[in-house]
């Protein structure tokens, strides 16, 4: 039995189709095949059942997997301890990042992290809250962003910053005279949001507050998981949509005209790192960590004292 055919195995398990798996480990079909099948002659056991379409963990195989996903964090731990010790950052790291937060926040910091780190090859991919809770539970992802806090006995979460709100307001509607919102100036009828599955969704409509849901009505049935796209509609129309404050850090003079910010204290949202409370790769996600940190804006830092409502 080999670390290599123990990756195969929770490939298979994980993908559940020989192509994919393969692909996932970068080595040919018959290749992971034929390692996944000289291991199951080795141990005398049928770990998949081949019969079903996708394939599937026998009884036993189940077992045999779960052991293997804790032998290779074990493994992962050693080779941690190794680079410690020389001071090494390299490695592969899969970040799972909300759609809301990664335009954002990924050119801030991707280039010079990379720069700095030249042996560490970043994966990013942007996934919902829900997508991202799911791959790190099932070893998918090293560590995730989302908006915090998220209750799951699984997930270590450690901030990374607090993000305001603000209201961008076509120059047509009423609230446009005004140089600054209050939450109770809003009407949800009249805000373009974000369809379900979004957190920031929420946000949005608990920033309104409880009395206001009644008020949800779609003007029409447009599903978007784009601040962008709500900004353009905004441009376009005499709606409203709300922004977290990076998406705001580049706009030109008639974009900012646009923006009022709310009144004191300011909603804000909790932006934070998530991993497996079981999670390797410790010295290289608090490597990732200190790089976004540092190339936020100060006021936005998790050392910065805030007066302000965290909106949930």
């Amino acid at each position: 039995m080999t670390i290599t055919q123990l990756e195969y195995i929770i490939a298979l398990d994980t993908h559940r189709n020989f192509v994919n798996a393969a692909e996932s480990c970068f080595v040919t079909q018959p290749t992971l095949s034929m390692q996944i099948q000289k291991l199951e002659d080795e141990l005398g056991v049928k770990i998949f059942d081949r019969s079903k379409q996708p394939v599937i963990p026998t009884h036993i195989g189940e077992g045999i997997i779960a052991q293997g996903r804790n032998v290779l964090k074990e493994h992962s731990k050693i080779i941690e301890l190794i680079q410690d010790e020389k001071g090494v950052i390299k490695g592969n790291l899969r970040l799972g990042i909300i759609p809301t937060v990664a335009p954002y926040l990924i050119p801030r910091f991707l280039i010079k992290f990379l720069s700095k780190y030249p042996d560490v090859n970043l994966i990013v991919n942007e996934l919902t809250t829900d997508q991202i809770i799911y791959q790190l539970k099932n070893d998918l992802l090293d560590c995730g962003i989302m908006a915090s806090p998220i209750k799951d006995k699984n997930l270590n979460e450690e901030t990374l910053f607090y993000e305001e709100f603000v209201t961008y307001v076509s120059p047509s509607n009423k609230l446009s005279k005004k140089t600054t919102v209050k939450p109770e100036d809003l009407d949800l009828s009249d805000i373009w949001i974000l369809t379900e599955g979004h957190c920031m969704r929420n946000q949005v409509i608990n920033i309104c507050g409880e009395r206001k849901k009644d008020g949800l009505k779609a003007r029409f049935d447009y599903q978007t998981g784009s601040v962008e796209t709500l900004k353009r509609i905004v441009d376009q129309d005499d709606g409203i949509t709300i922004l977290p404050e990076l998406a705001i850090s580049e706009f030109g003079p008639d974009e900012i005209d646009k923006v009022r910010y709310f009144k004191f204290p300011e909603p804000v949202r909790e932006i934070s790192i998530f991993t497996h409370r079981h999670f390797v790769k410790k010295k290289l996600i608090k490597t990732l960590m200190d790089e976004i940190i540092s190339n936020v804006p100060n006021k936005m830092r998790k050392k910065e004292k805030r007066d302000v409502v965290k909106i949930h």
